[in-house]
């Protein structure tokens, strides 16, 4: 399985000390130079062998997608595409619906959770996700936020 990340999961992962839960659902993942970029200019500098940096070889697609998305999310969906991705991981909304438009499959930093709930590498979400909240900023309406929640069983109706 082959998994490209953009920043956001990433970044927040980070922010609450589980960035292992990439590692251990998916083993491997793959980011462009932008991410890498974006992730150092946030003082983070992976240095995981499990992360490997790709340059997306699409220069123009990148450019294309660069008039409505930042650096990362741009080389991301186009480093995807180039290698077949099994799964993008992205969580902002014109990202991701750039990344759906050109068939690829996305998930962000709530399915990424739900997964590792579901595999039992965490006990409940909603912990990990209002630290998140908290300490990196990461936005979730409170109306998303209870029905995700309600979803995995974490908040009674």
């Amino acid at each position: 399985m082959l998994i490209v990340s953009d920043t956001s999961p990433i970044l927040n992962l980070v922010a609450v000390e589980r960035l292992e839960l990439l590692r251990d659902l998916y083993g491997w993942i793959v980011i462009p130079p932008a991410v890498s970029a974006e992730l150092h200019a946030n003082g983070i500098f992976l240095t995981a062998d499990w992360v490997e940096v790709i340059e997306p070889r699409n220069r123009a697609a990148v450019d294309g997608l660069r008039a409505e998305l930042d650096a990362g999310e741009s080389e991301a969906i186009v480093l995807a595409q180039q290698l077949k991705a099994s799964l993008l991981l992205m969580d902002e909304r014109l990202g991701r619906r750039a990344a759906i438009q050109l068939g690829l499959d996305v998930t962000g930093l709530l399915g990424i959770l739900a997964e590792g709930k579901k595999r039992g590498l965490i006990s409940s979400c909603a912990p990990l996700l209002d630290s998140m909240i908290g300490r990196a900023g990461f936005w979730i309406g409170e109306r998303l936020r209870s029905d995700y929640l309600k979803a995995l069983g974490e908040l009674d109706e």
